[in-house]
């Protein structure tokens, strides 16, 4: 039986993440005959007892749109290959003409290579290591790409709401090697190898020679790492957000994604990634779970018996005096006639109603302002909608508070820990976002407390 440590699992939570199964990475699946780094019976999230690999697109609060079938998952976990396939830095051919490094890239085995100049590149060859599982992410569907990543619109909530947009998403964006035997250890690289086994830094990328004689460099938008500090639980607390390159050091970052000055080296720092650890990858982000910190992390089921224990005490509006109730976990487009909503400036909860409606929304015109029947407070008016990714809550507290402005429902301390967490947006901002569906949040908090009425009987 392998332990608690021999799991991890991803979760897409960025708006831009769109996740596809690859076909060619079907291989990947944790057979009857293979050792997953999972164990089975605890552990894995596929309701097929042979399968322990599944994607995990939070865009669309833990599930897709049409359900989790077929070639597009949900989520997915990273299992322990039959084969070891990882690879290591072996010889380095410097001062190479090009005609010479593509001879040498051609070879059967993998390789990097740093053009300096139309007449100069370094290529450096990668042998194999029988220690290491090597997992690939990237925007291409090509087969060395384990798991696929692409472009939607933030905040879309169906297929029908997705367009298509211009990828800032590497095809090849970053690699993922995990030992093989205890610890278990995982460690992020820059950059994946393509279909020729290569990885080719261009003369615009920023690479250059350290100071053991090696060559490393930066991608054009950059893989960009962030790790909690204590860990994933409701003591949390932002990390600093650093680079990594495509040897896996660790970097400040640039002053743009894109800039061709590398920020500086922070040796205290590791690319080894632990339970919570960011990963953005300019257009997707992703979360990292470990199995001792999912075995901490509520289940669904923990978050349904919450869900039946708020419907459970009556909860009503205090307009219409008609009973509230969270519709089932399971997605919905539109709210129902029980749907409780929110007014956000203040928190309290009521059914849907027309009171306060103002002039400018009856008439159609810009402005969602509503006034608060209870307090006479102005501010937006929106569905509440239990958040049903438990990977993304830092404790199993019952859900009592909502971001602003999406209105989905969380624990007080996970709303208070995402709304603290800075991620990438664009080339050179950050804000923070709800993980359900990434919206970025507003007001002076990002989140308010509700208030329920119970019933007056």
């Amino acid at each position: 039986m392998e332990t608690m440590n021999d799991f991890w699992m991803f979760s897409y939570f960025w708006a831009l993440s769109r996740t596809f199964r690859d076909p060619a990475a079907q291989r990947q699946s944790c057979r009857s005959t293979e050792t997953p780094f999972c164990p089975r019976e605890r552990l894995c999230l596929s309701s097929s007892p042979q399968t322990c690999i599944r994607l995990n697109e939070s865009l669309y609060n833990g599930s897709l749109p049409n359900g989790d079938r077929g070639r597009r998952k949900s989520r997915f976990a990273l299992c322990k290959r039959p084969k070891a396939n990882g690879v290591k830095p072996s010889t380095v051919h410097i001062a190479c003409s090009p005609q010479a490094a593509k001879a040498i890239s051609n070879k059967d085995q993998h390789s990097i290579s740093y053009t300096l100049s139309r007449a100069q590149t370094v290529v450096v060859e990668y042998t194999h290591d029988s220690n290491t599982d090597m997992f690939q992410i990237g925007r291409s569907t090509e087969s060395p790409i384990d798991f696929v990543v692409t472009d939607t619109v933030a905040g879309s909530q169906s297929n029908a709401d997705t367009q298509s947009v211009q990828s800032t998403i590497s095809r090849f964006a970053c690699r993922i090697m995990c030992q093989r035997t205890p610890p278990y250890t995982a460690r992020i690289y820059a950059a994946g190898f393509d279909s020729s086994k290569n990885i080719f830094l261009g003369e615009k990328a920023a690479k250059w020679k350290t100071s053991d004689g090696q060559m490393d460099g930066l991608t054009t938008n950059g893989v960009l790492v962030m790790h909690p500090r204590n860990g994933f639980t409701q003591d949390s607390k932002p990390g600093v957000w650093r680079e990594i390159s495509v040897c896996g050091n660790v970097f400040t970052l640039r002053e743009t994604r894109s800039a061709q000055q590398r920020g500086k080296m922070v040796e205290s720092e590791s690319q080894e990634l632990v339970d919570g650890s960011l990963i953005d990858l300019c257009g997707a982000t992703l979360l990292w779970r470990t199995a001792d910190g999912l075995a901490r992390t509520p289940t669904l089921k923990h978050l349904e018996a919450l869900r039946q224990e708020i419907n459970a005490a009556r909860p009503q509006c205090p307009v219409g005096f008609n009973t509230l109730a969270f519709p089932s976990m399971r997605r919905k487009d539109t709210p129902d006639e029980k749907q409780p909503w929110v007014y956000l400036q203040c928190g309290h909860v009521h059914g849907y109603h027309n009171w306060g409606n103002h002039r400018e929304e009856r008439e159609g015109r810009e402005g969602r302002s509503r006034e608060c029947p209870m307090c006479r407070a102005k501010g937006p008016y929106v569905p509440l909608w239990l958040g049903c990714e438990a990977g993304f809550y830092v404790d199993a507290a019952p859900p009592t508070h909502a971001f602003n402005p999406c209105g989905h429902v969380c624990s007080d301390k996970t709303a208070a820990f995402w709304s603290q967490i800075p991620l990438p947006h664009g080339t050179h901002t950050f804000h923070a976002a709800c993980p359900f569906c990434a919206q970025q949040l507003s007001g002076e908090q990002g989140f308010v407390r509700l208030i329920f009425q119970g019933p007056l009987d």
